[in-house]
């Protein structure tokens, strides 16, 4: 009797863990269901299909996922978040307790050198973080990997965008230490030194340090994307571009089905004035996001395509090829539909056609300056309209239209309130270094000379001292060059060709400082 009641006793336990395990198992379903999940083949498309360099990340899910884990990482790595997606939630319906791959989805979600997420994706990030602590698993290093992209999600609503890229660079940094054989942990310790980055420190202390882990592995790893695209973001400042033209010309052929990857060298060929390079490269990212669109069955264009073509305007006018930097602009203003409308389309929309305006100096189709399309909602991007404003306003001032240049100016200040408000502090200072040189523009137009050369020479120096935006090849017109403008019409040359110098060494090759320097010169020896 004792006997069967011990195999009664053991059946029984058999079967609460069988339900409990189905039990649990539809909860997993539940929750994976509720995470909604991006899915569906990869849509990415460029010169060579499926090439998006190799990754090898070691992790403990089924073996039958290893090589779509790989490949969604190596996605993830040029900034494809959506297909990364896609491919961790391929591994995650074959493997639902791959701790790894919610952290794949979370990474994902979250773009440490472009604009905040938004609240659909730090919800998604989030829940896919709760998720994978809920199944437990794992050994300590993935979880260590999880909880570090954790810090990026935890208590987001409260807790500041900036708050939240230092924790994840003290999380990166301690698996990086404590796990040196795994080159993933140097490379996400990399990316989040850059991330971390005080676009103030002119001592680029983290993205020197974040260089030197990367070049220690390249040799060993040269088809790595992430190693090649962080090189690149870490070196996009002019003292250190010339240490990432190697990368440059490298990652394009690591990650060549990749947009962004065909894009991102031309960063580095901004830099350093190679005009030719920095257009062919963009000319090939567009062709690929274009494909990219067709492929993904969007109504429309895709921001890729958008963000390209501000760097392919900027490079055609610096080359003084007016007509094709027109034809872009031309193609760019008959766009109605883009897909998704972020800040790199608001950048573009705004800065293209004030760009090819001031380039030319066409001070009448300055003015004449509007946001397009109208139904954009601008209201949510104030530096990137501002933009406009600013263009409005030197138009203005050249075209003695003094009305128009204090609406301009009071457009401008209102942004810049709103900057503040939102705590938006890189973005509030980009507007107030344009409010500087508004203003010493007008004062250069009631004839007041001494304020018009402080104002204009201290906006001058605030730009120098930050870097900046990766959203942008530059300045619509940088501070420096107007100085050296400014210092023309007032007929100081000496100033002016000084200034347009200074110009030269943060902004290699720029056609109106190369003029400038020619007209200066000419002006002092008296041609």
């Amino acid at each position: 009797m004792k006997f069967h009641l011990q195999i009664l006793y053991v059946a029984s336990i058999l079967l609460i863990s069988s339900c409990q395990e189905k039990r649990d198992q539809t909860q997993l379903r539940s929750e994976l269901k509720s995470l909604n999940l991006l899915s569906g083949d990869i849509a990415l498309c460029g010169a060579e299909q499926a090439k998006f360099g190799k990754v090898d990340f070691g992790q403990s899910c089924a073996q039958k996922v290893q090589a779509n884990f790989n490949l969604a990482t190596a996605l993830l790595h040029s900034f494809e978040y959506a297909e990364a997606e896609k491919v961790f939630a391929k591994v995650i319906d074959e493997d639902p307790e791959c701790l790894m791959a919610y952290w794949g989805v979370a990474m994902s979600n979250f773009h440490p050198l472009w604009a905040p997420p938004t609240k659909d994706e730090l919800e998604k990030g989030s829940k896919s973080i709760s998720v994978a602590r809920s199944l437990g698993g794992g050994d300590n290093r993935e979880s260590e990997y999880l909880e570090a992209a954790a810090t990026l999600y935890d208590d987001w609503s409260n807790v500041s965008h900036a708050s939240r890229l230092q924790k994840f660079e003290k999380a990166a940094e301690k698996i990086y230490q404590k796990y040196p054989a795994d080159t993933e942990a140097a490379i996400f310790y990399a990316l989040a030194l850059r991330a971390a980055s005080d676009p103030t420190d002119k001592t680029f202390v983290k993205q020197r340090k974040a260089g030197e882990i990367l070049n220690s592995i390249f040799a060993s790893q040269p088809d790595h994307p992430g190693i090649a695209h962080y090189l690149i973001h870490i070196y996009d400042y002019p003292e250190l571009a010339e240490m990432g033209l190697p990368a440059a010309r490298k990652y394009a052929s690591i990650a060549s089905s990749s947009a962004h990857a065909l894009h991102m060298p031309s960063h580095i060929f901004t830099r350093l004035g190679l005009w030719e390079e920095s257009a062919q490269s963009n000319i090939n990212s567009m062709t690929a996001a274009k494909c990219y669109a067709e492929n993904a069955g969007m109504q429309g264009h895709w921001d890729e395509e958008i963000h390209g073509l501000d760097y392919l305007v900027y490079a055609y006018l610096q080359e003084g090829k007016y007509d094709k930097a027109k034809e872009q602009l031309d193609y760019l203003q008959s766009m109605q539909v883009v897909f998704p409308f972020n800040n790199k389309v608001a950048y573009t929309m705004a800065a293209a056609p004030t760009r090819y305006a001031l380039e030319r100096k066409d001070w009448p189709a300055v003015l004449a300056l509007e946001l397009k399309p109208h139904d954009f909602p601008w209201k949510n991007y104030p530096w990137e309209r501002s933009l406009i404003f600013f263009g409005k306003l030197l138009g203005a001032v050249h075209l003695h239209r003094n009305e128009d240049a204090i609406a301009a100016l009071d457009s401008l200040k209102a942004n810049h309130a709103m900057l503040v408000e939102n705590k938006k502090t890189y973005e509030a200072n980009q507007v107030q270094i344009q409010i500087k040189a508004s203003e010493a523009w007008l004062a250069f137009s009631r004839g007041d000379r001494d304020e018009a050369i402080r104002l204009m020479t201290e906006a001058a120096d605030m730009e120098d001292a930050t870097e900046k935006h990766p959203v942008t090849p530059g300045e619509v017109v940088p501070a420096r060059e107007l100085l050296g403008d400014l210092y023309m019409e007032l007929k100081d040359y000496r100033n002016a060709l000084e200034a347009y110098e200074a110009d030269l060494e943060r902004h290699a090759g720029r056609l109106n400082a190369v003029n400038g320097i020619k007209q200066a010169t000419a002006k002092l020896k008296g041609v």
